[in-house]
């Protein structure tokens, strides 16, 4: 099966609007980068962006969080059977289920990721954080990707990487947040090798030297992911590259701050400046064609399960105008530079 068109995508106005307000609400983050795609993957992106929320906020908002994913699991159920429950984003995200014909593990891996938030679970290991991370993260990154008409097992595997990169970065931001919730995600081999005690620290958070080593070892981890998920832009539509480079700009930075506070995200959370936002956005757009090769690595063990789910039964589109008149470009811009490299 071929992928579907990303072009031709048409949401109802009103839900539209609908999802628009959700994306404005819940991320700011989001909402610009997702202003930098195409009218039809725009769509797309809000309607898959409002319906994650909708299932976060009725599992946190619910008395009895099990009972919220026992409905969203039914509500994911109809929206695969074609008969979307009322709700706004159950309605725009079937049609975004039925263009694209995203597979149900995709958003029921997400789900998963819910459940395990609700189960409180701890991780032992980096790599069993990082199957956490790739239901909740992953599976949206993944989902783009085919939103953006890409099914290639190599650039998918690249936006898992991103999404990997992009959770290690939440959680290395929100240690001393997660913490007075009574929440630890850090590995948890980590902080007995650093010599902190899981119990004690929740009880009284402190960042003492040792957990900004922890945090930092996150951020390491975090940077290796983003180096070869960047690498998966070349193989994304010429017009959506600048809006993921911008999304992968914008929330490395949030590393980046984290550093310059010295590794203390337990008495301060870093963000970054709409300014600041602004100039990472507007290098993302300064250099839309040059790009390394994607990076034919496999992907990450914990995140194989979305790819082969995601590339499963389909078929790249063959290489048209879009794919030759970026790579002319490309070599256009190269041959440039290096002209002016050699006047300089």
């Amino acid at each position: 099966m071929q992928a579907p068109s990303p072009d031709n995508f048409i949401l109802d106005p009103g839900l539209r609007k609908e999802c628009e307000e959700a994306i404005r609400a819940g991320s700011k983050s989001f909402l610009a980068a997702s202003m930098l795609l195409p009218g039809s993957a725009r769509s797309a992106a809000r309607a898959l962006y409002a319906f994650c929320r909708a299932a976060d906020d009725l599992i946190d908002e619910s008395a009895d969080p099990a009972e919220g994913l026992r409905e969203i699991r039914a509500r994911l159920d109809a929206i695969y059977l074609g008969t979307p429950h009322a709700h706004p984003a159950d309605r725009a995200f079937v049609a975004v289920v039925e263009h694209y014909a995203l597979p149900r593990a995709l958003p029921a891996a997400l789900i998963e990721g819910f459940e395990w938030d609700v189960e409180n679970r701890t991780y032992r290991t980096c790599d069993e954080l990082c199957a956490y991370s790739a239901r909740v993260a992953s599976t949206v990154g993944v989902m783009m990707t085919l939103i953006m008409g890409v099914c290639d097992r190599a650039v998918l595997a690249r936006a898992a990487d991103l999404g990997l990169a992009m959770q290690l970065t939440n959680i290395a931001r929100d240690v001393g947040e997660d913490a007075r919730r009574g929440r630890i995600y850090l590995p948890l081999d980590w902080l007995e090798e650093a010599g902190i005690d899981p119990q004690a620290f929740l009880a009284d958070p402190r960042a003492c030297p040792a957990m900004r080593a922890t945090i930092e070892r996150l951020l390491d981890a975090a940077h290796i992911l983003y180096a070869r998920a960047m690498t998966g832009i070349a193989g994304l539509p010429l017009s959506c590259r600048t809006a993921i480079r911008s999304a992968a700009l914008i929330y490395r930075e949030i590393g980046r701050e984290i550093e310059i506070a010295g590794h203390d995200s337990v008495t301060r959370r870093a963000h970054t400046s709409t300014r600041r936002k602004l100039e990472l956005i507007a290098r993302a757009a300064a250099t839309p064609f040059l790009f390394q090769p994607v990076s034919t690595e496999p992907a990450h063990p914990e995140v194989r399960f979305l790819v082969e789910a995601a590339a499963a039964g389909r078929i790249s589109p063959p290489s048209g105008f879009d794919a030759k008149a970026g790579r002319m470009i490309e070599l256009m811009a190269l041959s440039e530079n290096r002209r002016r490299e050699a006047n300089a």
